[in-house]
């Protein structure tokens, strides 16, 4: 463990959290100390939503440190039960209460005794998954306890709904853009001639977990969500599984295709190629678009991408393949599933980062010097302190990130939205230097410091003040370039006398 500023993915039992607070009608307790409780906060006021978040904080203190968790832990299980009459109560610890090590296992027991409902304790090891694997194991293992329970009861549903169908899996309160792709994909569906069986987990309760081998097949969109699951039910219940992300327009229609081909082997005979065309030339703005006169100024353009597994890769494939942008770097922050990541975007970018320090993704924003940056918050951060525009199009979540109006990033109509983003991202970064040129505001105060922390240079207040009558779309470039010339010379603050060498020495 170390501490951090900056985290891309939080600690598991966020993602537990995620999943539990996800189906309707479960409970979660945590197990923590004060100062771990910040979840409940967070949803709230990220996804401004209106219904109590069913979370509750077991709170351990100096009393409970002395006497044992148990008693506090069954009592606040029991009185949960009792109080809302869960269908399932989740507790999870945090990764400070785990290093109790307390048995939460026999918690569980105990409780059980007392409560109404199911209870279970989250089988996520704390020092080793993040929050987005721990919401993956989580998944599965109440899907797969009701499925257990279903089949032991008899109450199991396998027979295959009438017509086509489709498990929906992934979607989890706090995604990013989740709640609109969801929508998105339910049209897509129903374009389609699908049936939507399920949603998991999101709005879902865990009694209707026993319909779900009804569906012909699981869609997993998210790479980071759901495919555990996909690929228990693929082996309990021999459930065919699609895991290509519907993102821009070729992989839209690649899993179009992949559905076709899943639902043909099981005896139906679809062709889905008149409604991709359709789609693809009529109904999605980006086909056409990316070939308009506009578009074709961003031809070559440099780009870095960050992010996620799911919308990294999908994104480095739209602007390389579909835009003729120049990805210089592609990265991810899950590194435990580097080599697919590596896999998916090695032929269509020059340079690979994987990687959870947000100083290094920083530092190689820097030296390459992007046109554009398409990135996390971390990421329009560093944007913003070298002047280069950045489109946000990974978690971690913001609030601009559940925006009122509908903004989905999967589907046809997430084709369209990815296009605006792209092009405003590229165009609109000339705002600076066109308001400056006309007078439209006051030129900025630069910063003076690099984007790497041991940056120590200082900048005398006549270059500085020359620094500042720079245009504002190459001053960044400036600044860096002067501030590169001082420190191979060794020196440590940079004068006007200074600031002219470093311009005569490239030329400018």
């Amino acid at each position: 463990m170390k501490l951090a500023y900056w985290m891309y993915a939080g600690p598991a039992h966020i993602g537990t959290l995620r999943i539990a607070s996800s189906f309707k009608n479960v409970h979660a307790i945590m197990h923590a100390p004060l100062g771990d409780d910040y979840f409940n906060v967070m949803r709230s006021m990220l996804e401004r939503e209106q219904n109590f978040t069913p979370v509750t904080t077991s709170v351990v203190d100096r009393q409970v440190l002395s006497r044992g968790s148990q008693e506090k832990v069954v009592d606040n299980i029991v009185r949960k039960d009792g109080e809302e009459a869960p269908d399932l109560i989740v507790l999870t610890p945090t990764c400070t209460s785990s290093i109790l090590q307390e048995d939460l296992e026999n918690f569980v027991d105990r409780a059980q005794m007392d409560a109404r409902c199911d209870v279970l304790l989250a089988d996520v090891n704390h020092y080793r998954y993040n929050e987005l694997q721990a919401g993956d194991r989580t998944l599965k293992q109440i899907v797969e306890f009701y499925l257990k329970k279903a089949r032991k009861q008899g109450n199991l549903a396998t027979e295959k709904t009438a017509k086509p169908s489709v498990n929906l899996i992934g979607f989890t309160t706090l995604g990013f853009h989740n709640q609109h792709d969801c929508t998105e994909l339910k049209r897509l569906m129903a374009d389609l001639g699908i049936e939507v069986n399920l949603v998991l987990p999101e709005k879902a309760t865990v009694d209707q977990l026993a319909k779900i081998p009804q569906a012909w097949f699981n869609l997993c969109p998210y790479r980071e969500v759901g495919l555990m699951t996909a690929k228990y039910l693929k082996e309990e219940f021999a459930m065919p599984y699609v895991d290509i992300t519907p993102m821009g327009v070729v992989e839209t229609a690649r899993c179009i295709r992949q559905i076709q081909q899943v639902l043909n082997d099981q005896g139906f005979d679809l062709n889905y190629e008149d409604f991709i065309q359709q789609q693809t030339r009529h109904v999605s703005q980006a086909a056409w678009f990316s070939r308009s006169i506009d578009c074709q100024n961003l031809t070559g353009k440099k780009a870095v991408v960050f992010g996620d597994n799911t919308h990294a890769a999908a994104m480095t494939k739209i602007l390389a393949r579909e835009m003729g942008i120049h990805v210089v770097l592609a990265g991810t922050y899950c590194k435990y599933d580097a080599d697919w990541f590596r896999q998916e975007v090695a032929e269509y970018c020059d340079e690979v980062l994987i990687s959870e320090d947000n100083g290094a993704i920083a530092d190689a924003i820097a030296r390459i010097e992007p046109a554009a940056i398409f990135g996390t918050q971390m990421e329009r951060h560093v944007g913003k302190r070298l002047d280069i525009p950045c489109g946000v199009i990974a978690a971690p979540i913001h609030i601009q990130n559940f925006p009122l109006g509908y903004k989905p990033f999967l589907g046809y109509e997430g084709t369209n939205q990815i296009a605006d983003l792209v092009y405003n991202s590229f165009t609109l970064g000339m705002e600076d230097h066109l308001l400056e040129i006309f007078g439209g505001h006051d030129t900025k105060e630069v910063i003076t410091k690099g984007i790497s922390s041991d940056s120590d240079l200082g900048w005398h207040s006549t270059a500085q003040a020359e620094l500042n009558k720079v245009p504002g779309f190459v001053r960044g470039k400036v600044k860096r370039n002067t501030e590169k010339f001082a420190r191979e010379r060794g020196l440590s603050e940079i004068t006007l006398e200074v600031m002219y060498a470093a311009k005569e020495a490239v030329g400018a």
